[in-house]
């Protein structure tokens, strides 16, 4: 179903952004002369609102703007006449600055008989155009207007000529407009199906080009990045809703080298290209044009991908290109471990799957109707106009935030490629897929080494199949296999809210809370008595719950009568780190570093403070704090760790911790749900309640509230000296 159907009137295009920053809409109609530009830009005239668009006719505005017209034109030296149709092109690119403008043009002149053709299209052209539309009409109905022309005297053209004239056109123009970042396509009066109310066909009739030309004009004057973004999301949110399960962990899934180890693009052309209708036209069938296309100036861009939806568009018409993908996905097998665990999606309750990928969305829906996987497997993708967007890198990336942010569902991400990169880092736990086709990519091994040392990535492999050289290092990418119950269990784990793995431990009432506390809630104590206080609170904490919940080793020690014997420490205390949060949890972190004296002390304000050289390849993590009301501060240094090395047991250290935090809804609990997280806290409340100046912890640990003091006071002397002021300027103006 289109997601942008065309309007009953083609006028009602949405208001055009007046960005004088951006780059102006401006579309180019080329072909060989006879193709019925100007025709068309008529027609076109009469579909759309003259106060959204400028029309011109190219040859036109040549002759208005030069002295004598276009005969004056047609005599002056090549030099000159380039200058002209600079002029004239950039007269129209600031004349549409607010409006989109359609523009009637030559690339070549091409006398017949003659060796090569001319070259009249200029660079300041090549900077203007967003967008060109090339009218590829039969050579023979060209010859045919041509001859028949009563207003225009134009020489005679044989049949193969212009055949030969339109493949070169085509050739180099869609070259150019690739290494000048503009949209190339073609349309053509093209036989089309009529059928009867059975759906078969009983005649064809020819389709007019105005009618391909007006809803590729809708869609290029509303079509940026941001819609495209807009109109994804859209799409998987009505898919979500049409869900009847209530999702609570989604598979986010790339399609090619990850469900399927062939590229489905290059299956897709190459039964494409054996037609001799597209030989015909000029098009080498042992070339993907994808490949082509990604491998240009144009990467895998925004522009690159639209391109690419417009390479579908010229390649075949709907019932054509629908027929093609089918005949693909029958040829194509999903991994049978990748089946497993799809057909386990489909008997879940609250595990869902959709594939997102850059190829044609028709092809992977086929694909899972065929592996009776469609009613829960959906699919994100683009490939027609129709469609309404393409997916990108970036596409996929807001894809999982939308997912995690509006939907708060837990996201797993599986990619091979670098394409998969920003939606691999983005989602709650990540797969790299590392198979036969991809498994040699050094940029993608780099992209992946950088972005786990920086700390934005934290990723797991699976190799398919098993005997496939690994990625990286199982360090860095650590294996898992799809079938593995253990893994299995980590993904549909999910399954309802009581599934979690927090574990809380406080001595709230106890004895020794009430003695610990007492100073720390005194106010007459501040300073280095508070800080003390903290200190023998954190030391508390360490040796009587941090120790119970990560557990103790022995080791050997000289006892005092000479022998031999055991002692006892924190588990792997040398690979332990101690994150005080600042400044409220140092004295707290310090008493906890007192019990632990091998592991590793890290101050830290933001999360950024912290280096991966902090995380990686240590057995625990204790963040502490003094106290935590919300619990917001704690998830970001939490999720920052875990971003880093999953999944690292972490433990955090409190004095308070309120209960709301720690309730089925609340931002610990719903942390639990993650990875296995432990709470220590002296006391667990009930009481909600932010210190600010004097009564907060801070200022009262380093005696700083006499700043605040002084802040105050300041801020009075200001606002008397501002009513002094003010009253001043009253009685000046009365006496004026």
């Amino acid at each position: 179903m289109p997601i942008n159907p065309l309007p009953d009137n083609p006028s009602q295009i949405p208001n055009i952004r007046a960005d004088t920053k951006k780059k102006p809409i401006i579309i180019g109609l080329y072909g060989v002369p006879g193709s019925g530009k100007t025709f068309l830009l008529k027609q076109l005239k009469q579909a759309f609102l003259p106060n959204k668009f400028w029309f011109w006719e190219g040859s036109e505005v040549i002759s208005n703007i030069v002295e004598g017209g276009l005969d004056a034109f047609k005599k002056l030296k090549d030099a000159e006449k380039v200058e002209w149709r600079e002029k004239a092109i950039t007269m129209i690119r600031y004349e549409c600055n607010n409006r989109i403008g359609v523009i009637t043009g030559h690339f070549t002149f091409w006398a017949d008989g003659t060796e090569a053709p001319l070259l009249v299209i200029t660079q300041a052209d090549l900077n203007t155009y967003t967008h060109i539309i090339y009218l590829d009409i039969d050579p023979n109905i060209v010859a045919a207007r041509a001859e028949g022309d009563k207003e225009r005297i134009r020489a005679k053209t044989s049949v193969g000529h212009i055949r030969k004239w339109q493949i070169f056109e085509k050739t180099e123009l869609r070259k150019l407009c690739r290494d000048n970042g503009i949209l190339f396509t073609m349309a053509s009066e093209i036989e089309t199906p009529v059928l009867d109310q059975d759906n078969d066909m009983v005649s064809k009739v020819m389709k007019p080009v105005i009618d391909q030309v007006t809803p590729l004009i809708y869609d290029f004057a509303i079509h940026n990045e941001k819609y495209n973004r807009l109109q994804a999301i859209s799409y998987l949110d009505r898919i979500l809703l049409a869900d009847p399960r209530k999702l609570k962990t989604i598979l986010l899934l790339d399609g090619d080298g990850t469900l399927v180890e062939d590229d489905t693009g290059d299956e897709f052309w190459k039964r494409f290209l054996r037609s001799d209708e597209r030989l015909e036209k000029g098009h080498d069938p042992t070339i993907n044009p994808l490949k082509v296309l990604f491998s240009s100036k144009m990467g895998h861009s925004y522009l690159a991908f639209r391109q690419a939806t417009l390479l579908y568009e010229d390649g075949a018409d709907a019932g054509r290109y629908d027929h093609i993908c089918y005949m693909d996905t029958l040829v194509q097998s999903v991994h049978p471990d990748f089946l497993k665990l799809l057909e386990a999606v489909q008997r879940s309750e609250n595990v869902g799957a959709v594939i997102v990928t850059c190829g044609p969305r028709r092809l992977w829906e086929d694909l899972m109707m065929h592996e009776g996987l469609s009613e829960t497997v959906k699919v994100v993708g683009g490939g027609r106009i129709s469609d309404g967007f393409v997916v990108t890198p970036t596409v996929k990336a807001a894809l999982v935030d939308h997912l995690r942010g509006k939907h708060g569902v837990y996201t797993w991400g599986f990619g091979d490629s670098l394409l998969d990169l920003p939606m691999l880092k983005k989602t709650d736990q990540s797969v790299v897929v590392v198979g036969r086709r991809g498994s040699s990519s050094p940029a993608f091994d780099d992209a992946l080494d950088a972005a786990i040392e920086a700390g934005t990535l934290t990723a797991r492999q699976v190799s398919l199949p098993l005997n496939t050289p690994p990625r990286l290092d199982h360090r860095r990418l650590p294996p898992v296999t799809l079938t593995d119950p253990n893994f299995l269990e980590e993904i549909f784990r999910r399954r309802s809210p009581q599934s979690t793995t927090l574990t809380v431990l406080h001595a709230t009432n106890t004895n020794a809370a009430k003695l610990l506390m007492t100073p720390t809630r005194d106010a007459k104590v501040s300073g280095p008595a508070l800080r003390e206080a903290h200190r023998r609170v954190g030391w508390y904490l360490a040796t009587q719950f941090v120790c119970e919940s990560i557990g103790l080793e022995d080791y050997p020690i000289a006892h005092v009568q000479g022998h031999e014997t055991s002692g006892y420490r924190l588990m792997q205390e040398d690979r332990t780190t101690i994150i005080a949060l600042m400044r409220g949890g140092e004295p707290m972190a310090l008493g906890v570093s007192d019990a632990f004296p091998l592991a590793m002390f890290v101050h830290a304000n933001e999360p950024k403070d912290i280096g991966t050289h902090h995380i990686k390849g240590q057995h625990t993590i204790i963040i502490i704090d003094s106290v935590i009301n919300g619990g917001k501060t704690v998830e970001r240094f939490v999720k920052y760790v875990w971003s880093i090395w999953y999944p690292i047991h972490i433990v955090v250290v409190a004095g308070v911790v309120h209960s709301q935090c720690l309730s089925d809804d609340g931002v610990l609990r719903r942390l639990g749900e993650d990875s296995h997280l432990t709470i220590v806290a002296l006391r667990v409340s009930d009481n909600k309640f932010t210190g600010r100046g004097t009564t907060d912890t801070g200022n009262r640990l380093f005696n700083t509230t006499y700043l605040l003091d002084r802040l105050v006071k300041n801020e009075r002397g200001n606002d008397e000296e501002g009513s002094k002021l003010q009253d001043s300027k009253d009685v000046h103006g009365k006496k004026a």
